[in-house]
């Protein structure tokens, strides 16, 4: 085991955990959640997505969002761009970082964006380019990496075949995905050993969800093989629309609790961090889904 002594978490509560809510939440709540996250000591948020509000109108906001922020040194803000017009309205905010997104299913990509994998990697190839011509990082998202909700279980070689789509166009890094939370840990290890023939470990994130509550032990899984990077979500906000029954991303709470039991430096205030949770889950009117946060919270009320 090579586990390393810290590690840096992208939290993706403002953009992935709110993007399916129903109910608008509105920017200025967004923005606060920002500065929250970031005051508890995340380095990494992404925070909207530049998506017609056709399909995400929790998104419609995202120039708003962006402008209202104040920017914390240090702090990397990623934004998701799945189209070259999308691209263009984001580079009027000045993101750090850039996403684009594919799936290691044919069938997923067809049902989420419309295409297979291969015209999806066409349809980023552009964004990447100019992405990386004006100085802007860029992160690839690969999602259904262990299993697909159409598919089923999915083979390694799937995910060796979109992570070298994605390092062929210039993909500087990529993110593992559980997207329906069905992995366990033998399952992520293949899938991220796959993804160790194109990029290297300092270059991989893990992003898991808890639908099976798997999500820790796939995130100590993901630590044995050296990972550094994860993904999570304050009070673990999200889910899939594609995918019934699949619940959020690994509550960001969750995840920094067991770091900080193996001794792990991450940077980050557990007890800011709850409170940033707290503030969201009060303005959606339920229970954070971090059980640490529920846990730290109740202790606190004696």
């Amino acid at each position: 085991m090579n586990i390393s002594s810290k590690v840096r978490l992208i939290d993706v509560g403002p953009r992935d955990g709110l993007q399916n809510e129903k109910q608008p939440v509105p920017a200025a709540v967004k923005i606060e959640l920002v500065h929250r996250l970031q005051a508890a000591g995340l380095k990494e948020i992404e925070v909207t997505s530049y998506v017609s509000p056709k399909w995400v109108p929790q998104m419609a906001d995202n120039h708003e969002v962006m402008a209202g922020m104040t920017r914390q040194g240090g702090v990397r803000y990623s934004v998701l761009t799945p189209n070259l017009k999308g691209y263009e309205a984001a580079v009027l905010d000045k993101p750090d970082e850039i996403v684009v997104f594919g799936a290691a299913s044919e069938a997923f990509s067809q049902k989420n964006i419309n295409c297979s994998i291969a015209e999806s990697i066409e349809r980023f190839a552009p964004v990447v380019a100019a992405a990386k011509a004006a100085g802007i990082a860029v992160r690839g998202a690969m999602s259904c990496t262990v299993g697909c909700p159409y598919e089923g279980d999915i083979a390694p070689e799937r995910v060796a075949y979109l992570a070298g789509l994605m390092k062929g166009i210039g993909v500087e890094r990529v993110d593992v995905a559980d997207t329906i939370g069905v992995g366990t840990p033998r399952k992520v290890q293949a899938a991220i050993g796959a993804t160790l023939q194109h990029f290297g470990i300092d270059h991989i994130s893990g992003h898991f969800h808890d639908t099976y509550g798997q999500a820790l032990s796939n995130t100590l899984a993901a630590l044995e093989l050296g990972v550094w990077n994860f993904q999570s979500s304050v009070a673990g906000l999200g889910g899939c629309p594609y995918a019934k029954g699949a619940t959020g991303n690994v509550a960001t709470e969750d995840v920094v609790y067991l770091l900080h039991g193996m001794g792990i430096e991450t940077g980050i205030d557990i007890d800011a961090l709850v409170d940033a949770g707290q503030f969201i889950s009060d303005h959606l009117g339920r229970p954070s889904g971090s059980r640490v946060a529920r846990a730290l919270l109740a202790k606190r009320a004696g």
